[in-house]
């Protein structure tokens, strides 16, 4: 065992502490060439992946970087900044500790890069712009550990890939460098070791003592929950009463726009004049750091948040989490529990409130799993290719490279581990090139080859371009907004291209928690003032819309084959009981679908349970096959659990429906020429470097972007279908935006197994499904039958029925989407 030296142990033993055995085992497993610590929020954690370090910096003989520290939140890495710091000034250790992120000054990176400090705090997006300056190699000389925060979070996205190539540049300046993972909730340790470590060398996991297990259960109100909708307006007076007898709670939302909402609401309802803030990305940065600020000074007895709070920041004494809606992810939920209670040993405490009727069963489903200790997540597929062509230029701007050494390199990261020599070069021709069909336009001909073989940037002013566009988060199109001028031009936030697009000078919306009113549109700014309306329209914060995890719509299913349900509530047993007399539940590994007659109109159920994405490309699909098939649909509407198809006839066999192979036709048939490839096009040729938005002039509006993206896709579509970029965009609307993966996964779980129910009437599971917004129409032959039936039936009435003409017979199929 590695003592601990002298002064630490007095550090500790002033502090009234005592090592964790985690915080031992890193000490003793310094040298291990990779580490993953999953231990619980309040165990130390930071402090573990930082005890090596510290203790190998203390004699002050280390010149340079020694550790690099890298988290997905900027706000993160100044709360580390700030817990590191007590330490070393307490124990008078000569070390240096810094930031580098979007909001460090150009005049400090400019001397991060010259002098290093000891150990420095960075983002994926920062490290990537690091490792593409010349002078790369002499920066890092030198560097010893890599601690890479909350892991999990970045190991799901394209933030991870991109990190994970920065970090094999990494460990080809410095051959000895050791890797650190630090986590609270890993669902598969085994795949998050595999992910971090150097490729194929080996990553050893340390589990810590997890601590007590939360104190989480589902919100008792008086009014029960109603059957549709995601603000649970309804609950405002419970929480507002659990606010009252907490010091501070973070009440989470899955959506900014939900979030906006409900803080309106609980502001309303706030006749204690309680202090609560609100906390989302769109609101300007500023305000952002006012409420964090407040909230570490406990001048906040709540705070309405989204997932801007989901990681490890410690905001001083929260002692209660509310989850406002289904958290639709087990693992995003502990997250955000761990958020209460910084302690190792006091359990958290949290409280669900259902949005909805069927939310409730969620919630339940939810807590299940938590106490189970049974977290879920999705396997990720190989390394996205638009993220390594990205990575292929930044090594360019750093200067000539050699392809041979440079492919050996990003086999050495985990998600490319597999990657084909023949991929590799498909992606080196596209950034040298750009492809076949654009080969000859010279503002893409970037990389040429040198008489020695190796590869550099055909101009070196090229990288300044390139700098510019690093990174793989998609910004939504927005615009800001601020006070109008004459009121001090305060900044407020942001809002959607789309959204101010539909604004005229009077409308009013919600914006950091208060109601503005729309003035106009200056220098692409929107200029509001304040209104006292107490009803507003609601800007559309795009946000995240999670969709329900395999295993926990697993979980649920299961929970429909029990007898009878004591831990849901009454109200919702007994709308399980009549659905079950009425119809049926459905069952694992079978597919429940319901059809009948309501309004008017055939309706069709389709139970799937695939996520939101994949019912919703299953209604598309569906429509197209039904529309073969001669039944008439004309729309759908769909949830994270079912599909609702309306139309003109009955579904009598719906078998046939579920043919994978004409599902696959009508998906490539839809795909070729809708704007969702076409969004995904613009996204992934963004990071692969095709589509520049930021340029030394100016940054490209949202419809300049889009413009310039739609003649590049239609270009290719036409003149080189198979070129890199199609082949990427098609690869990443299927596990993405289509998630047409779920489907797949539905039709080999039921196996033909298909439960038909044909009824009289609207069944209470399908109810709520009515009350859903969203609802897509779809042009077919079914408005032609319409209007042929109108025809007739105006023509019969006015006694001119023979000059009516026979119907057409073009088949057309169109969605709304």
């Amino acid at each position: 065992m590695t003592p601990l030296p002298p002064r630490f142990a007095e550090w500790f033993a002033t502090k009234g502490w005592h090592i964790h055995p985690h915080q031992q085992h890193m000490l003793d497993r310094s040298d291990d060439p990779a580490l993953l610590l999953i231990a619980p929020t309040g165990g130390g954690k930071t402090l573990s992946g930082f005890l090596p370090s510290l203790v190998d910096l203390a004699d002050g003989r280390h010149e340079g970087m020694h550790t690099l520290y890298i988290s997905p939140l900027k706000a993160l890495a100044a709360d580390i900044k700030r817990n590191l710091t007590t330490p070393v000034a307490d124990m008078h250790l000569p070390i240096t500790i810094e930031e580098r992120t979007g909001d460090t000054s150009q005049s400090r990176r400019k001397r991060q890069r010259a002098d290093p400090p000891h150990i420095l705090l960075t983002t994926p997006e920062s490290l990537a712009l690091l490792v593409s300056y010349e002078d790369a190699p002499r920066m890092f000389k030198g560097l010893k550990r890599v601690v890479i925060d909350e892991i999990h979070a970045l190991a799901e996205s394209k933030r991870g890939d991109q990190m994970m190539l920065g970090l094999a540049r990494l460990q080809t300046f410095c051959p000895d460098l050791k890797r650190v993972g630090l986590s609270a909730t890993v669902e598969d340790p085994a795949a998050i070791a595999h992910f971090m470590a150097r490729h194929p060398d080996p990553c050893e996991i340390l589990m810590a003592d997890p601590g007590p297990a939360p104190d989480i259960q589902m919100l008792t109100t008086d009014e029960a929950p109603p059957w549709s909708g995601g603000g649970a307006a309804y609950a405002i007076p419970a929480v507002l009463d659990q606010v009252r007898q907490h010091n501070t709670t973070l009440i989470f939302h899955n959506t900014r726009a939900q979030a906006e909402i409900f803080f309106h609401n609980l502001w309303l309802a706030n006749d204690d004049s309680l202090p609560i803030g609100i906390h989302h990305g769109s609101l300007d940065r500023q305000q952002r750091e006012r409420v964090e600020a407040a909230m570490v000074r406990g001048d906040l007895r709540a705070i309405v948040c989204t997932g801007t709070l989901d990681l490890g920041i410690d905001w001083g004494d929260v002692d209660l989490i509310i989850q406002i809606g289904a958290p639709k992810n087990v693992k995003r939920l502990v997250q955000r529990i761990g958020r209460a209670n910084h302690r190792y040993n006091a359990p958290s405490k949290a409280l669900l409130v259902p949005a909805n009727r069927f939310e409730v069963v969620e919630c339940v489903a939810a807590l299940d799993a938590v106490l189970a200790g049974e977290l879920d997540g999705e396997p990720r597929g190989p390394g996205p290719r638009d993220v390594l062509c990205q990575h292929i230029l930044i090594t360019a701007c750093a200067g000539p490279f050699d392809a041979d050494a440079l492919y050996v390199e990003f086999m050495s990261v985990g998600a490319y581990a597999d990657l084909s020599r023949a991929e590799f070069d498909a992606c080196l021709d596209f950034c040298a090139t750009g492809g076949y069909a654009l080969r000859a336009y010279d503002r893409w001909q970037r990389l040429i080859k040198r008489e020695d073989g190796h590869w550099q940037l055909r101009d070196p002013r090229a990288a300044q371009r390139i700098r510019m566009n690093i990174g793989t988060i998609q910004d939504t199109d927005t615009l800001k907004v601020r006070m109008r001028r004459n009121r001090g031009g305060k900044p407020l936030g942001e809002i959607e291209e789309g959204f101010a697009a539909s604004l005229t000078p009077g409308d009013t919306f919600l914006i950091g928690g208060q109601i503005v009113r729309y003035e106009g549109l200056r220098e692409m700014t929107v200029e509001v003032s304040r209104d006292a309306a107490k009803k507003p329209k609601i800007a559309t914060f795009m946000g995240t819309k999670f969709a329900t995890s395999t295993q926990l719509s697993d979980r649920v299913q299961r929970m429909f084959t029990q007898d009878s349900w004591p831990g849901l509530p009454a109200h919702t047993a007994e709308w399980l009981h009549l659905q079950r007399e009425v119809s049926q539940l459905p069952q694992p590994g079978r597919l429940l679908i319901e059809s009948f007659p309501h309004d008017g109109r055939e309706q069709t159920v389709i139970y799937g349970f695939a996520g939101r994405n994949g019912q919703q490309t299953l209604g598309l699909l569906l429509t197209k096959r039904m529309e073969e098939m001669g039944l008439h649909p004309m729309g759908f509407v769909a949830t994270d659990y079912a599909t609702l198809i309306w139309g003109l006839d009955a579904v009598r066999d719906p078998g046939p429906l579920f043919d994978l192979e004409a599902l696959q036709n009508g998906l490539e048939t839809w795909l070729a020429g809708n704007a969702v490839m076409k969004r995904t096009f613009r996204a992934s040729a963004t990071i692969a470097g095709l589509i520049e938005r930021n340029t030394p002039s100016a940054r490209k509006s949202g419809r300049q972007a889009t413009f310039s993206s739609d003649i590049l896709y239609d270009t290719l579509q036409r003149y080189d279908p198979d070129h890199l970029m199609l082949q990427i965009t098609r690869e990443e609307a299927m596990r993405g935006l289509v998630d047409f993966g779920r489907v797949e996964q539905l039709i080999a779980r039921i196996e033909g197994r298909i439960d038909h129910r044909r009824l009289t009437r609207v069944t209470p599971l399908s109810a709520p499904l009515f009350l859903e917004a969203g609802r897509i129409p779809v042009k077919g032959e079914a408005e032609e039958r319409l209007l042929a039936e109108e025809a007739a039936r105006l023509m019969e009435a006015s006694g001119l029925a023979q000059l009516a003409p026979p119907p057409a017979n073009k088949p057309r199929w169109r969605v709304g989407y």
